[in-house]
């Protein structure tokens, strides 16, 4: 078989399945099993493809077809153009995530004139997505991660080795604001979190590729908000004068979000839209 026919026959074979994208699921698979690049398999699109190989990629197709995710079949997915280990022990980044990154990014340049190091906290770091992608774009920061898994945790410093070349971020295994040291408490200029923010009675009606995420990363409590209610009320003992607070959350929450932000004494709270126009990020500054 062609590689123009393997990838026509997997296209067609996910698509009846019911995925969405089955072109481009289909085409990472083949560039997966192939060793190669998505666009290096239209150029060879006449070389065979083994009778091997055809069978390791009917295999991943079947996988996907099923609902697995096609970035924890082929253990990786690629966020602010770098390629990140994943696994189920972590949520795949997402590009909505891209929002929260990038609203940290300005916060940092409107703020570095007055604090010339600013030091992070990227809480429930999974992957390592957030707090990787801030320091390859913004060196001079000083970062904290922290999960409670620490299956995810492990995932994270092995992202960071292989992106960053070193041990540039000090990640911290515990629960939210459990894993920092103290007393006295630790502090930051910027906090940053994409918690589990998803209430428990609605992950049975998710994909079933979301499903299969680790449940730990999605159930935000009965109410969605649990967490993330834990991370706004500690937040102001672990702010600098004058620091942030950023936290991704669903769209339908932002309004009882920024209740609790007020009620804690939060400022200048601000909405931000992902791509699609969905409010997807909400922070505010604690004046302290």
């Amino acid at each position: 078989m062609l590689i123009r026919e393997a990838l026509a026959q997997g296209s067609a074979d996910l698509k009846y399945a019911g995925i969405k994208t089955p072109g481009l699921d289909a085409s990472l698979l083949l560039a997966h099993i192939l060793n190669t690049g998505r666009a290096e398999l239209i150029a060879k699109g006449t070389d065979r493809v083994s009778e091997k190989k055809c069978a390791e990629f009917c295999s991943l197709l079947e996988r996907r077809a099923n609902g697995e995710c096609t970035a924890y079949i082929i253990g990786k997915k690629e966020f602010r153009g770098l390629e990140f280990e994943v696994n189920k022990s972590v949520l795949v980044p997402r590009p909505e995530t891209e929002t929260l990154v990038e609203t940290a990014i300005d916060i940092i340049q409107k703020n570095t004139q007055d604090a010339p190091v600013i030091s992070i906290l990227d809480l429930c770091t999974g992957s390592g997505a957030i707090a990787i992608s801030l320091k390859n774009e913004r060196q001079a920061c000083e970062i904290t991660a922290t999960d409670i898994s620490p299956n995810a945790l492990n995932t994270a410093i092995r992202n960071a080795e292989k992106l960053l070349g070193g041990n540039l971020i000090k990640f911290l295994q515990g629960d939210l604001y459990d894993a920092l040291p103290c007393p006295p408490p630790a502090v930051y200029s910027l906090i940053v979190s994409n918690p589990p923010y998803i209430p428990s009675d609605e992950i049975q009606t998710l994909s079933a590729e979301v499903q299969n995420e680790p449940r730990v990363a999605l159930d935000g409590g009965i109410s969605g908000l649990e967490i993330i209610k834990r991370i706004i009320d500690k937040a102001p003992d672990h702010l600098q004068k004058n620091g942030f607070l950023l936290l991704e959350a669903d769209p339908r929450q932002m309004e009882q979000i920024t209740i609790l932000l007020e009620k804690k004494g939060f400022i200048d709270i601000q909405l931000y839209s992902d791509l699609s126009g969905s409010q997807r990020v909400i922070g505010g500054r604690f004046e302290k």
